[in-house]
């Protein structure tokens, strides 16, 4: 294993000293709790939005914190949910009169830590909702999850309620939206490589030299199927048809459009992808009317990338191109 690593067991607080120190106007590190938070949370005139998951996706979700996006971020160890103390003290200490909302990608870890904080928040009299992200169309049970997996689509949830918090809605009404983002919004993705987690110091899985996985997840789990590497286009046609649907799609829809990088591929083979992507939705007469490309939930150096859809309307539309000032600067 070649990485920038010291000691495997401080990567993720030294990652997360890094990030309040390159961010110091606007974000705040409190290394009890894996804490990354705005500096100017907890606000009384809006909802205070809080996700975790385990570390090793970024620049989900640590590096989606600031104005527009979420309050703060509580992540655990490498592909590990946070334990669940941390978010009920990430909870505590975000707090708002408006209430605070726990988004969470539908892994078994993540959905029993987050439910155990958000009744010992309750407990403390905290108004507090949760809400589950279950994007990924590869399966529908997999090992960490119970029901479909929550992958890079949740970046559509994230910004849509954060720009919704942040024009001042109220707890319900970012449940509402959030809800509905998550039912519009569709991902799969394929591994050329396995990933390496720091701790274990080799590869997660075993991909002979000529093989993919297809339907990945992002902790690298199976997917669909193990298949022969094939070409680009051949590769995205399978990802986008699954997409497309599972919905389903269909012609005259307004879509967001997303190829998500998973930590170890070119940015230029990630357009090579949208391209051919563009054209086929074309071809289905599908419009894409916002596009992303780049890393947005990522497992660490996995060579591959996954396709998000995102049904359009006049509401997400507006919600999406909202301005948001976070660490990723992705947006």
């Amino acid at each position: 294993m070649k990485k920038f690593v010291n000691d495997p067991k401080d990567f993720v607080p030294e990652m997360l000293k890094g990030i309040a120190l390159a961010n110091p106007d606007t974000l705040a590190y409190v290394p009890e709790f894996n804490l990354i938070m705005r500096k100017d949370a907890p606000r009384e005139d809006k909802v205070t939005i809080i996700q975790g998951s385990g570390s090793g996706h970024e620049p989900a979700h640590v590096m989606t914190v600031g104005r527009g996006m979420l309050d703060g971020a509580c992540p655990g160890d490498v592909f590990a949910a946070p334990p669940a103390h941390y978010v009920y003290e990430t909870a505590k200490t975000l707090a708002s009169p408006k209430g605070v909302l726990l988004l969470v990608n539908n892994y078994t870890g993540d959905k029993m830590a987050f439910e155990m904080a958000q009744e010992l928040a309750e407990a403390d009299g905290i108004n507090v909702r949760t809400l589950f992200i279950n994007d990924d169309v590869a399966v529908e049970d997999s090992t960490f999850t119970v029901g479909r997996r929550g992958v890079a689509g949740n970046f559509f949830v994230m910004k849509a309620v954060g720009a919704a918090a942040e024009a001042g809605a109220d707890l319900d009404e970012l449940v509402r939206i959030g809800q509905k983002v998550n039912s519009r919004t569709r991902t799969m993705g394929a591994a050329l490589t396995a990933c390496t987690p720091p701790a274990k110091g080799s590869p997660l899985f075993e991909l002979g030299a000529d093989e993919i996985e297809m339907g990945v997840g992002i902790h690298g789990e199976p997917g669909r199927r193990r298949a022969p590497l094939a070409t680009a286009n051949e590769i995205i046609d399978e990802l986008l048809e699954s997409v497309v649907r599972d919905l389903p799609f269909a012609a005259g829809d307004r879509v967001a459009l997303m190829i998500n990088g998973l930590g170890g591929t070119p940015v230029s083979e990630l357009y090579v992808l949208y391209g051919r992507a563009h054209e086929q939705l074309a071809a289905r007469e599908i419009t894409v009317g916002r596009s992303y490309v780049g890393e947005y939930c990522t497992s660490l150096d996995m060579a591959g990338a996954s396709v998000t859809l995102v049904q359009l309307d006049d509401e997400i539309e507006e919600l999406l191109a909202a301005p948001a000032e976070i660490a990723a600067r992705v947006f």
